[in-house]
């Protein structure tokens, strides 16, 4: 019994440490959250979320050393990320110069597909992500000695170290956005301020990660 509550405890700070810190999906999330409210923040969080499950699944099936073996591949897939990333910043800034009113909000909140489709396809060509799940996100596939924030810890069952994977980042997703529009609700300055803090996030790491990939493929 012990050893379970700590395989998902293991797991749920496993997915914490990819959900949580600031990135590009966070900014995304923050973004949605703010300019059309919690059902399109959540939208996106699970539509980075579902990118998790794909790369789960191709971990699974051994695809994701394809990029390890393959640099080129890695640095396209790094361009490409950054590209959607200052794409994503440029809408991000248009939508942070937009008025924050309560009708404006509602009619794109009525839409948060749009929030899921985005937050997946920029997840499936984030750097970060990938780098993630090639080193940290091997240990959910079977038992043995995890690192979590630092500290070793003993997984005994691989499938309630994922599921407690995936409720950390489903409690992530889920909290980000309603504190946010909570937050906005009260202090209506802080929507603007989030969203060009986002759109500024996102395209530091798009000109980064072009940089990057420009800098693998020409040397």
């Amino acid at each position: 019994m012990f050893a379970a509550a700590v395989s998902l405890l293991a797991g749920g700070l496993l997915g914490l440490s990819l959900a949580a810190p600031p990135g590009p999906m966070n900014a995304v999330i923050a973004e949605e959250s703010v300019n059309s409210g919690v059902r399109a923040g959540l939208a996106a969080g699970l539509g980075a979320m579902f990118a998790d499950v794909c790369f789960f699944v191709l971990a699974l099936a051994g695809v994701t050393t394809v990029v390890q073996e393959v640099p080129t591949l890695r640095a396209v897939m790094v361009g490409a990320g950054g590209l959607l990333m200052c794409y994503f910043a440029y809408g991000a800034a248009r939508s942070a110069t937009a008025e924050f009113v309560a009708d404006d909000v509602a009619a794109r909140a009525a839409d948060p597909v749009a929030g899921f489709r985005k937050a997946f396809v920029l997840a499936l060509t984030n750097p970060f992500q990938v780098v993630w799940w090639l080193t940290v996100g091997v240990f959910l596939l079977e038992p043995g000695t995890v690192s979590v924030l630092g500290y070793s810890v003993t997984v005994a069952s691989g499938v309630l170290t994922v599921v407690g994977f995936f409720a950390g980042v489903l409690l992530w997703v889920t909290a980000f956005p309603v504190g946010l529009r909570v937050a906005r609700n009260r202090v209506s300055a802080i929507g603007p301020a989030v969203a060009y803090g986002s759109a500024l996030l996102l395209a530091g790491f798009g000109v980064f990660f072009c940089y990057d990939a420009a800098r693998s493929l020409l040397l």
